[in-house]
């Protein structure tokens, strides 16, 4: 493939392989073999009649393979699974390369309860959901990049559309909405008053913790209702003022959230809330170091049992 192809298909494979596996390094790795197996093909000088077509469909079918081969690892997660979170300007992303944010249309379709969501679809059943839900292509394209037929395609997509729009979250946030929110976030971590943080919290609010068991602190289950959830903010606020971490907003999976960071810099947690109606609704932590790694430095002195054994091994 030439290099201008590159340029112009990998934010498209990108997009469709975040959103299918929910991992920025996974989504790079299958870009990287969907180019490298287009150059063996180019060079066996097979006739490709649309490049982006064909791009696509080495894409797709990669990361249904890797879902398939990853399924018996998400099931034996440890604690509450979670996609790696993508930033806009990602620290420590390479000079020269595009940021990964950049690489996927901005949508709904990136939020974390959104990727959460396609778990419950079987691989090819995402696929052809995100073809055409997400990337609007018809069926016809659809059969050709997923090998089954278009009426298989139509019924597929109707059973999945189904499943999708029943447990679809909703939430909706301003960019000002969100810069309030995460300013109150902010000074309530510093010591300030935690009350008016507080009072955004909805009555059923949701906790996702998600370490991998490798963090400071594991939640094998989700924590609901705003009292049990101001108690793991309060924790979590008093082990930042501890350890002399600090806080950053940020905006995470096109949602408002907070980077934790240690005293020398180094990545702790990446935290994002649902909002709707000026009240979050949920709060997602990432705080396993081996889904941060693609934003810059991890704290060891944060995830003791992680850098231990990093050391064993």
């Amino acid at each position: 493939m030439e290099a201008s192809q590159y340029t112009e298909y990998r934010p498209l494979m990108f997009s469709i392989a975040y959103r299918m596996t929910g991992s920025v390094s996974d989504a790079e790795d299958i870009v990287q073999e969907a180019f490298l197996r287009a150059g063996k093909d180019a060079a066996k000088d097979a006739e490709v009649e649309s490049p982006k077509a064909y791009l696509a469909t080495i894409t797709t079918r990669l990361a249904i393979d890797h879902l398939r081969s990853a399924r018996v690892r998400r099931e034996s997660y440890v604690g509450t699974w979670l996609p790696e979170p993508l930033l806009a300007n990602a620290p420590g992303a390479p000079r020269g390369e595009p940021d990964p944010a950049e690489l996927a249309e901005t949508s709904d379709s990136l939020s974390m309860a959104f990727l959460v969501l396609l778990e419950s679809l079987a691989p090819a059943e995402r696929a052809v959901f995100l073809l055409r839900e997400v990337f609007g292509y018809d069926y016809g394209e659809i059969a050709g990049i997923t090998g089954k037929t278009e009426a298989a395609c139509r019924q597929t997509f109707a059973r999945s559309r189904r499943r999708v729009d029943e447990g679809r979250p909703r939430f909706e946030t301003s960019r000002a909405e969100g810069d309030e929110l995460t300013a109150l976030f902010l000074a309530a971590a510093d010591g300030g008053d935690m009350s008016i943080l507080l009072e955004r919290l909805a009555p059923d609010v949701v906790f996702y913790g998600d370490s991998g068991g490798k963090g400071e602190t594991t939640f094998i289950a989700p924590v609901f209702g705003r009292d049990r959830v101001a108690q793991v903010i309060r924790f979590s606020f008093e082990r930042t003022l501890e350890m002399g971490a600090s806080l950053s907003a940020a905006w995470v999976n096109e949602q408002p959230g907070v980077l934790a960071r240690d005293a020398d810099g180094d990545l702790i947690a990446v935290i994002v809330f649902d909002v709707l109606g000026g009240q979050v609704l949920a709060i997602r932590t990432v705080a396993n170091p081996e889904k941060l790694r693609h934003l810059g430095p991890i704290s060891r002195a944060w995830h003791q049992r992680w850098g231990g054994q990093e050391e064993e091994n």
